[in-house]
């Protein structure tokens, strides 16, 4: 799993990670979803678009965070800032 968020990083937005710790799996079976959360850092690569990306940029965290519009994804996010946080595995 590591690897493919490093990968999918890298084709998604151009930035190379360097991946910190893994938070946990969120899954929804009835709508055959899988979310990891990863905390990572940029190490390298150039900011660029792709197809699944139109824009991407760089945004302080408390930035971020009022952007991010679904509630649970606001919630993993946060969860994921907590250094004291064990990894989890959520299925609903």
């Amino acid at each position: 799993m590591k690897d493919a968020a490093i990968r999918e990083t890298k084709e998604e937005s151009g930035i190379d990670i360097e991946v910190i710790k893994f938070y946990g799996i969120f899954q929804n079976v009835k709508e055959s979803i899988c979310n990891t959360l990863f905390l990572a850092k940029p190490v390298g690569g150039q900011l660029t678009t792709a197809p699944e990306s139109l824009e991407v940029a760089f945004f302080p965290i408390e930035q971020a965070l009022e952007m991010v519009t679904f509630l649970n994804f606001r919630q993993r996010i946060e969860y994921s800032l907590d250094k004291d946080a064990q990894p989890f595995y959520i299925e609903f």
